[in-house]
């Protein structure tokens, strides 16, 4: 693979990225609705953070030059469906090494939150409420993380320190990580009833859309927390409430479905759960590391390197 001229579209100002090669003319472009230039001369397309699908996929069927989509999430569903309006060859890369840290330390915050009555203690801040009392530690629980890519090593990491139970983990398919055996996921209806707390960290691909399904949360055992720092549809929205507000389970998400959570969705105010709004990689740490990415990711481009993070090549 090799480019050494051509257009490179930017989220970020050329001038703010160290150690960007200097053969190509760099076009900066964060969804806004005037183009910065004409596609048909971008040959690395770097996806705007946090639009909608509708944004990023914009400009894509007018990029016949295209060779590289660089996406600024860990996930890469949002891109997929605009792949049909690319030729042969493009890759798709996502952000691997940006995320893990910021959203790891937030599903940290999220399961401890939850366990140790944070929200409630919050509402009671408010009231000038003293609620005391008796409450769950992370201390001695077992955890089960479903999706053990980099978000879910990056977890564990965390997690070592707190003196949890045994961390039992969980992808695709079976294989042996450095912290231990990861299970597939044909597994998991034998390891949801051992788990005091269930972190989702899996991508969004038809084998997880609706993976946390009526069946999935049955089979967790009563006062388990759920946790997901992955994609809101992977989870069966209608099941989760249906366990919440029986009082069955606990939950902690960082994303819905839908999403946005609209106001007077049924979400806002069910029992036993907490909210963040999908702020998982949305963090001081995202952008020096989404920048040293860029410089890593285009300096091989131009050297006609291989791309790092490929994970689809359009056939």
């Amino acid at each position: 693979m090799t480019a050494t001229t051509g257009d490179v579209w930017l989220p970020f100002p050329p001038g703010e990225i160290d150690g960007l090669p200097g053969s190509f003319r760099y076009r900066q472009w964060d969804g806004e609705d005037t183009f910065p230039a004409d596609p048909a001369d971008c040959v690395f397309y770097v996806t705007p953070y946090m639009k909608s699908q509708e944004v990023t996929l914009r400009p894509l069927a007018r990029m016949p030059a295209l060779r590289v989509v660089q996406t600024l999430t860990a996930g890469i569903d949002h891109v997929l469906p605009g792949l049909g309006d690319l030729r042969p060859g493009v890759r798709l890369c996502n952000a691997r090494g940006v995320h893990e840290a910021s959203t790891a330390e937030l599903a940290l915050t999220l399961v401890l939150a939850s366990l140790r009555g944070i929200p409630g203690m919050v509402r009671g801040q408010d009231r000038e409420e003293w609620r005391g009392g008796f409450y769950d530690a992370l201390a001695d629980r077992s955890v089960l993380i479903v999706g053990y890519g980099a978000i879910g090593a990056a977890v564990e990491d965390r997690l070592v320190p707190f003196e949890c139970g045994p961390v039992t983990r969980v992808a695709r398919s079976a294989r042996t990580a450095p912290h231990g055996p990861v299970h597939a996921l044909a597994d998991l209806p034998g390891l949801l009833p051992d788990a005091d707390v269930v972190v989702l960290t899996t991508p969004l691909t038809e084998d997880t859309r609706g993976l946390v399904d009526a069946a999935f949360l049955g089979r967790m055992k009563d006062g388990a927390l759920l946790v997901n720092v992955s994609r809101g549809p992977v989870v069966d929205t209608a099941a989760l409430l249906a366990e919440l507000e029986s009082g069955r389970l606990r939950a902690a998400l960082d994303v819905t479905d839908p999403e946005p959570l609209p106001a007077g969705h049924p979400l806002w105010h069910a029992p036993n759960l907490l909210i963040t709004p999908h702020v998982g990689g949305s963090s001081s740490a995202f952008e020096p590391r989404a920048k040293r990415l860029l410089a890593r990711q285009l300096t091989r481009f131009a050297a006609g390197e291989e791309v790092r993070n490929t994970v689809l090549i359009k056939d």
